[in-house]
């Protein structure tokens, strides 16, 4: 993408079987400053536009072999070019031809004979207008760019809390993803995981996982009970999302000196536990609400005794289930899950995840989702 913030000169491609209206043009253009280039038809326009990438293109409509309507077709058609704005010069100046020209994706139609004041000023126009676009797209791109930082700069690194034991491979579908995990300290040898997922895919979901990181650790501390402390995240949840966002997520405490753990799910997929001793994986069922739609919100946690070398995993549903040409039902997924949770039984943490990750999305560049998932181990 073109760096914005460099000045340079804009390069006007003319496309034109008659030399004479190519020097009429190129002699104007030349005066107001402008690099020019030349195209005598339209498959020599097409090639120089794909080589160079014009800022702006001056076609001719009557050419031999390829007259400019099929020449603006194909431009449109090819990625690498279709974003060209294209000004039609013709001395076909009827309504038809010019409403032609328009629908086939031109953004202006100057009539030959043509005034050169005209031209130069329709020709500023148009590139305002493409620069303009370049600078938004660019601003927004940087946008995303410095929110993409602050979001990973809340997430929790494994070595600066050692005793939690855990680790996990975070895979975002845009700059700036909707799915969340922390992890937070409650009390010795107590830790809370938690892995979220905020409804839809847009900057205000991302902005919004930040957020959810202050709100978490404002909440979620020694002294408040788990339920309360969700009950209270609901509550300024349900003020600030909108009416069709919600939060699903689970809560997972591990209390490493009591060998116990509580796991409380707010409507989001379920856990996966793999015991220490070899038995089989196995999905750990707990009930609650989602988080933000209703005043109020209950939940049944599952408790339950662990022991050194227990592991849990938790996700988010874009690691189990897609879509479109790669379909896969949550119920697919959950099995793949379970299956390279299995076998990933004797692994060190982090290959165990990359292991199962690998097995439930081979190709990272067809997610079509965003993608959690953490894992630890007692």
């Amino acid at each position: 993408m073109t760096n914005t913030n460099t000045i340079r000169t804009p390069l006007i491609l003319i496309v034109d079987d008659s030399p004479l209206n190519r020097r009429m043009l190129r002699v104007v253009l030349n005066k107001a400053g402008y690099r020019i280039q030349e195209a005598e038809d339209g498959l020599q326009a097409r090639e120089m536009a794909r080589e160079h990438l014009p800022d702006l293109i001056l076609l001719d409509v009557m050419m031999p072999h390829e007259d400019g309507f099929d020449t603006c077709i194909k431009l449109k058609k090819q990625s690498s070019t279709q974003d060209i704005p294209i000004i039609f010069i013709s001395a076909l100046n009827d309504t038809e031809n010019i409403v032609k020209g328009l629908e086939l994706g031109g953004v202006d139609y100057i009539s030959k004979p043509f005034a050169q004041t005209e031209v130069m000023a329709r020709i500023r126009v148009h590139l305002e207008l493409k620069f303009a676009k370049e600078r938004l797209v660019e601003a927004q791109v940087q946008r995303f760019a410095d929110l993409k930082q602050a979001q990973e700069s809340f997430l929790v690194e494994p070595d600066k809390l050692p005793g939690a034991r855990f680790s996990y491979i975070y895979q975002p579908v845009l700059e700036a993803g909707g799915d969340f995990l922390d992890v937070v300290q409650t009390g010795e040898n107590i830790h809370v995981y938690v892995v979220a997922d905020v409804s839809g895919h847009d900057l205000g979901t991302a902005y919004m996982t930040s957020a959810l990181k202050v709100l978490i650790d404002q909440n979620i501390n020694p002294y408040t009970p788990m339920h309360e402390s969700l009950k209270m995240i609901n509550a300024v949840l349900n003020r600030i999302l909108q009416p069709t966002q919600h939060l699903t997520a689970n809560f997972l405490k591990v209390d490493r000196g009591r060998n116990k753990m509580s796991l409380y799910n707010a409507g989001h997929p379920a856990p996966v536990m793999v015991s220490g001793e070899g038995s089989e994986p196995r999905i750990l069922e707990a009930e609650g609400d989602i988080l933000g739609p209703f005043e109020q919100v209950e939940f049944t946690p599952l408790e339950r005794d662990i022991q050194p070398g227990d592991r849990v995993f938790l996700y988010t549903d874009g690691l189990v289930e897609s879509f479109g040409e790669n379909f896969m039902s949550r119920e697919q997924g959950m099995d793949k899950l379970l299956q390279a949770c299995r076998e990933a039984s004797d692994y060190q943490l982090q290959p165990a995840l990359q292991h199962i990750f690998s097995v439930l999305r081979p190709e990272k560049s067809l997610l079509e989702d965003d993608a959690v998932l953490l894992a630890t181990e007692i």
